[in-house]
């Protein structure tokens, strides 16, 4: 049997398989380019954190969340302009508060890691604030990326998809068995 015509398809389906593994190819995608745009931000976290640790008298909590507000900024810019950049554009303002309330609560998940190790068990040395900073930021991480892609930056309806419904719904015969008249759509017929 050919490719498309089992199951008594008429080879206009795309068979579940490949849509399946189209999407996880796109979700994969997405992962990378968060990971790559998550590890330049982690680059900066951590070489920030380190420098106001070093440089400055602030205690270790306050140098982390200096650190993560200054890898947020850079963060968004690479999310906005390289991961989502074909996400949707038209509400920037509540794209970006958005952005910053979630990134607030990655920063109080983060920082609250290292709190706990810091003031809670008294790990305060160099090596041990970098780890709880380290493991901080992984599992924040886990909630940046969930709430980024679901309420930050949001999808666009995918345009084959859209495509396919309107010629679908034109093409549909109506429940008496007549189909639309030319030019017209199942939803100006019924309505």
């Amino acid at each position: 049997m050919e490719r498309g015509s089992e199951g008594g398809s008429d080879g206009l389906h795309t068979p579940p398989r490949s849509a399946v593994r189209r999407r996880f190819d796109q979700f994969a995608a997405e992962v990378a380019k968060f990971g790559a745009v998550g590890t330049a931000g982690l680059l900066v976290n951590l070489l920030v954190f380190n420098l106001v640790r070093t440089t400055t008298d602030l205690p270790v909590v306050r140098a982390s969340v200096t650190a993560t507000v200054v890898a947020i900024c850079s963060n968004y810019v690479g999310f906005r302009y390289f991961t989502y950049r074909d996400r949707d554009k038209s509400g920037r303002t509540k794209e970006l508060t958005l952005f910053l309330l979630f990134s607030a609560v990655g920063l109080v998940i983060e920082n609250g890691v290292l709190y706990a190790a810091t003031y809670g068990f008294g790990l305060d040395s160099p090596l041990q604030s970098n780890v709880f900073k380290f493991v901080g930021i992984g599992v924040a991480t886990l909630f940046r990326f969930w709430s980024y892609r679901t309420w930050v930056f949001r999808t666009l309806p995918a345009r084959e998809a859209v495509a396919s419904a309107e010629s679908f719904l034109e093409e549909a015969p109506l429940a008496e068995g007549r189909k639309i008249p030319e030019g017209r759509t199942q939803r100006q017929r019924v309505g």
